[in-house]
């Protein structure tokens, strides 16, 4: 009887046991041609080991190294500059209204372009403006030095204070070559500036894996700021502070 009530345990942790990366569909609507398809399950530890690699430091960084969680701890208003030849002005104000409603706790508006005070600003431009507005941005020696050591298609900068909070981001994403670099770099950019800092060129799943190219706000990233906007979650947290919530924290966050 001992043994037959332990097989039917050990059967009902395997069915109730939350799939690891399946359920592979492909790319949503809107996603450039040829994007990527996408796991929609994982696992609580393949989420956390991502988690744990892109919301620490930056691999990008220049100057003082982030020691713990970055992210708004406001409400965020964000404005989006057209400059460049291609007009985008109206699908990058559709990306960034998807993160605003698909990401609990964001609190993130689109602001008109007279707006007072801005948290996020998008800079859109063609690519042969790339490397002068970054220089009027942050001056001429750092965009020699991010530029030599990334040879980047698009760039964040998140300004925060000592205590993690993110007090202003800046992006730039070209426009003017084609769909597939300006959606890849749109959403790229946006999990920068909302605070996952890092990449992970070993993590298949994630659109901060420089190797690949996404367009669009998969199911893995979005579980991710899940967790980095759930309120126990917060500004300046070191990892071992982090990763005793994030078990509890990405169970509550996985969709049934």
């Amino acid at each position: 009887m001992k043994r037959l009530l332990l097989i039917l345990a050990l059967l009902c942790c395997s069915v109730s046991a939350a799939p690891a990366a399946s359920n592979k569909q492909l790319a949503p609507a809107g996603a450039f041609t040829g994007a990527p398809p996408e796991f929609t399950h994982f696992s609580v530890d393949e989420l956390q080991r991502g988690f744990l690699a892109l919301a620490f430091g930056s691999d990008l960084r220049i100057g003082a190294r982030p020691r713990g969680i970055r992210r708004f701890d406001h409400p965020i208003v964000a404005r989006i500059v057209h400059g460049g030849s291609v007009d985008r002005a109206a699908a990058m104000t559709r990306i960034v209204e998807e993160y605003a409603r698909k990401v609990p706790n964001l609190r993130l508006t689109v602001a008109g372009a007279d707006a007072p005070s801005i948290d996020m600003e998008i800079r859109l431009i063609d690519e042969k403006n790339f490397k002068s507005a970054l220089q009027a941005a942050f001056g001429a020696a750092v965009t020699k030095e991010f530029v030599a050591r990334t040879d980047p298609q698009c760039m964040t900068s998140v300004k925060s204070s000592s205590e993690g909070e993110i007090l202003r981001s800046i992006s730039f994403i070209i426009v003017d070559k084609g769909d597939r670099i300006f959606l890849d770099c749109a959403y790229h950019e946006l999990l920068h500036a909302f605070g996952l800092s890092n990449h992970d060129q070993r993590n298949s799943w994630t659109t901060l894996n420089q190797r690949r190219m996404v367009g669009y706000l998969s199911v893995y990233d979005l579980a991710l700021l899940t967790a980095l906007y759930d309120p126990r979650i917060k500004p300046g947290m070191t990892p071992v502070q982090a990763k005793a919530l994030l078990p509890a924290v990405l169970r509550d966050g996985l969709t049934p």
